[in-house]
């Protein structure tokens, strides 16, 4: 009888941990964002130094043959791979060519209101920018002379490559009226620590100048795209010519999509690293990851300041210069937040090209829970890059982020919209309209339910003047060891406060949130009342 308890509690206690760990893969994949850590920070900041170390700044041996490597290969008569499988890589490169090509020839000038870039980010670019410039000008001129002399020593896919750059650098000096950063603006970074990597790029955090905090963004030498390629391919400088172009497409981009949320591409650098020739890092804003399970914590406020932040961002991506983009890769772990914003940040994986079709067979979109079958029109998969974001706004944000801890009386309309995107009832033009809604209801405190009834207790009102202490934990709060909550007005504290058992005053603060509600302190008493310059107190007196 022992044994066979003891055999069933084992097979209990492996099961519980299979189970674990089913759900934490599964939380992994569906909410934790970022990267993966496959090599630890002090690997990846030492390589990143010594990378820089090994780079050649002097722009006359920027350009020389990139395929030296490959032709001392055939030479010694070892060739690593057949000619069809280089053929294979070719045709790759040249397709990832031929689409960036695509999107620089189009024209996308800046579509939104005003100047994507802060008043003092565009200080500190400009300043970065002015000892770049002449560095920048004479590199172009360097990069045309040398691509027109040794044009006929490059490999095919070398040759693409040189010409892509040359093509960006004469293309992308000024966005919206900011130099773009070069080399010299990476040459003395500081701080830098290394944030992650994906299936193809590092990322590093920098700081430039001592003054402006940057992403920059090059191929992952060890990740899987470049491992996978070489194992197959045998050309290490091919290979991340290929992966290379999954940059310079995102760069494209970021300088053709001009909108509040998609991160601001600063710069780049070509430069020689790790025996490769003309490697390229983009110099892009830096934001913080999109964690999911601390964003369930948040304020319902910022929650939809999220939600609204996707799409607005999702309305500019259907009506683009670049006409309808959608985001193959659309994942939590895409996004990034920029003092509070979400903002895009990994456009690699993003397409304006519509689903060609014959019949409406053709087009099925296909998602864990359920698939839709959308029309067939002229040749296309009507609406289906819209659709295809806008499904997906609903099952990784709209559902955990939206009607959660909302107001009462903004419920309904919220329900409403979660439905109506999982169902693919609305567009993404009817959404956006459907959420402003809901920013016009809240900002103006349409929300609040009309009751006449008064209030349980008088309030004494102290002028200039805070508790320190006294705190107690409410959820969700915009800190952790206290009860601090945002309110329209000072009806609707005290509502909240006659709603909390605890709550026997409130210190009404001077900040505000981004929908200009107020930041409210609620106290469990009013024994450490002190002097606060700009702050009024409520102190409950009679109940």
């Amino acid at each position: 009888m022992i044994p066979i308890t003891m055999k069933r509690r084992k097979i209990a206690v492996a099961a519980g941990f299979c189970l674990s760990f089913f759900l934490g893969t599964l939380m992994n994949l569906l909410f934790i964002p970022g990267f993966e850590h496959h090599q630890n920070h002090a690997d990846r900041v030492h390589r990143f130094y010594h990378e820089q170390q090994q780079r050649v700044v002097d722009g006359t041996k920027l350009h020389v043959r990139d395929s030296d490597a490959a032709a001392a290969v055939d030479v010694n008569g070892e060739p690593t791979t057949s000619s069809r499988q280089r053929l294979d890589l070719q045709l790759q490169i040249r397709e990832r060519y031929d689409e960036v090509l695509r999107y620089r020839q189009q024209q996308s000038p800046w579509s939104g209101t005003g100047n994507p870039v802060r008043p003092l980010e565009r200080r500190r670019l400009m300043d970065l920018a002015q000892r770049n410039n002449w560095e920048l000008n004479k590199g172009t001129e360097k990069t045309s002379n040398q691509y027109t002399d040794s044009h006929h020593r490059l490999s095919p896919a070398a040759s693409l490559y040189t010409k892509s750059r040359r093509d960006f650098a004469v293309n992308t000096r000024i966005v919206n009226g900011t130099p773009m950063l070069g080399c010299s603006s990476i040459d003395n970074v500081t701080d830098v620590q290394y944030l992650g990597s994906g299936y193809t790029k590092a990322v590093y955090k920098a700081a430039l100048n001592n003054s402006l905090s940057v992403a920059l963004k090059s191929v992952d030498f060890g990740g899987h795209d470049m491992e996978n390629c070489v194992k197959k391919y045998g050309s290490t400088g091919d290979c991340y010519r290929l992966a290379s172009f999954k940059i310079v497409k995102e760069m494209t981009l970021m300088e053709r999509l001009q909108h509040p949320n998609i991160l601001k591409l600063f710069g780049y650098c070509y430069q020689d690293s790790n025996d490769i020739r003309d490697t390229v890092t983009a110099i892009t804003e830096l934001g913080s990851p999109l964690e999911m399970i601390q964003l369930l914590q948040t304020s319902w406020e910022e929650r939809f300041r999220i939600c609204l932040s996707l799409v607005r961002l999702l309305h500019y991506l259907a009506h683009s210069p670049l006409g309808s983009v959608t985001l193959l890769d659309f994942r939590p772990r895409q996004f990034v937040l920029v003092q509070g914003e979400l903002k895009v940040t990994d456009l690699d994986d993003a397409s304006a090209e519509e689903t060609p079709c014959s019949s409406s067979a053709d087009c099925v979109m296909e998602f864990p829970a359920r698939n839709f079958t959308l029309q067939c029109s002229r040749g296309r998969c009507s609406g289906m890059n819209e659709k295809r974001n806008l499904y997906n706004a609903y099952r990784f944000f709209f559902t955990y982020l939206l009607p959660h801890s909302a107001p009462p009386a903004l419920r309904p309309l919220l329900d409403k919209i979660v439905n109506s995107t999982g169902e693919l009832i609305w567009g993404i033009d009817e959404t956006l309209v459907q959420l402003e809604k809901v920013l016009h209801l809240y900002r103006n405190g349409l929300y609040l339910q009309n009751n006449t009834q008064p209030h349980r207790a008088e309030y004494k009102r102290v002028v200039d003047a805070s508790i320190t202490g006294e705190n107690y934990r409410c959820w969700p709060s915009y800190q952790h060891e206290g009860c601090m909550l945002s309110v329209f007005n000072i009806h609707e504290a005290i509502g909240v406060c006659e709603s909390h058992a605890q709550c026997q005053a409130f210190v009404m603060t001077n900040q505000t949130t981004w929908t200009g509600h107020q930041l409210v302190f609620f106290k469990t008493g009013s024994a450490s009342l002190s002097p606060a310059l700009g702050k009024v107190t409520f102190v409950r007196v009679s109940s």
